[in-house]
């Protein structure tokens, strides 16, 4: 089948800020279909979905961003605080995108930061999401905060969970250092980094992604655009969603908890054998703790890239869940 045959590739501008997105074709014809948000995560875009959405298009009115700072949407410089890329701030140009398309309620899904986003969205914007389903992570707070939920699998010269979260996780802790300087060091070699990202947490290499897609990762993590600060604005602006995450949106995640708010919808947790959401954390157990509603979910035979090296199997699990 083409490549993204059924739907269509547009850029909308969103509270001012140009948003690229993938749409059902048959947007207006199958308006009586649910629609299915997906929300892709780091180093990627919205192209990480072409394998599931293919096998979802029958049943569901499909909306693919690329989030803020990544692909072909906005890569704006923000304040110092990085409140411009805090998952609040994403999660409401997501549902800004929604408004513009008259979408008033949806499915959400989202893996690696796209299920922080969605996360975040599920709080802010309850009455707009009907289920929610995260794929391959622990909430944000407990994982910065060391909250297990088990004894972790520890191989190395030290024992200890912490010792092992920054080794696996190194890229949280490197990418939040100020700029420019894990922006110059990535820049010296962009694809390479990306590379290595794309065949880690457990993928074992590349061979699970199709050529256009990683000639798309390619494309726009190493694009040559720089921005106000003369940085790769690429970089700069993923750099920036890291930062966020271990600031402004521990406040947030924070305050959040002070005040009992929850997920109120139920949710589905999806997560790797192979990964390290698997080897050090409880996600069930973690997950269940900010919900109000039924949890659910299960490990999947793979690395953290879950809807690209099983799209079947994750696609089988949205069409069960979303119904």
């Amino acid at each position: 089948m083409h490549w993204f045959a059924g739907f269509e590739r547009k850029t909308l501008m969103v509270q001012g800020l140009p948003v690229t997105f993938r749409q059902s074709a048959d947007w207006t014809a199958q308006s009586q279909r649910p629609v299915l948000v997906l929300l892709h995560g780091f180093p990627q875009t919205h192209v990480m979905w072409q394998r599931v959405a293919q096998q979802l298009r029958t049943s569901y009115r499909l909306v693919m961003p690329d989030l803020r700072g990544y692909g072909d949407s906005s890569h704006a410089c923000g304040p110092a605080d990085h409140a411009h890329y805090s998952k609040r701030a994403m999660a409401q140009e997501v549902v800004a995108l929604l408004d513009a398309l008259g979408v008033t309620d949806f499915y959400l899904c989202g893996h690696d930061r796209g299920g922080r986003v969605a996360h975040r969205l599920a709080l802010d914007h309850a009455s707009r999401v009907k289920k929610l389903c995260v794929i391959d992570i622990a909430p944000t707070l407990d994982m910065y905060s060391g909250h297990w939920g088990k004894t972790p699998t520890v191989s190395g010269p030290v024992d200890d969970p912490y010792f092992a979260f920054a080794q696996a996780y190194y890229h949280w802790f490197h990418l939040t250092q100020p700029a420019p300087l894990p922006e110059f060091m990535i820049a010296g070699n962009a694809q390479a980094y990306l590379h290595a990202k794309l065949g880690g947490w457990g993928s074992q290499g590349l061979g699970y992604i199709e050529t256009e897609a990683l000639a798309e990762y390619e494309r726009c993590f190493c694009k040559p655009e720089l921005n106000a600060q003369g940085l790769s604005a690429a970089i700069h602006s993923a750099c920036e969603d890291y930062r966020a995450s271990a600031g402004i949106d521990l406040l947030h995640d924070r305050d959040s908890r002070a005040q009992g708010q929850r997920i109120a919808c139920e949710t589905r947790v999806l997560w790797g054998e192979r990964g390290v959401v698997n080897r050090m954390f409880k996600p069930i157990e973690l997950w269940q703790a900010q919900c109000d509603g039924p949890v659910s979910g299960c490990v999947m035979p793979a690395g953290h890239f879950i809807p690209e090296e099983l799209s079947e199997a994750t696609s089988m699990q949205l069409r069960e869940f979303f119904c």
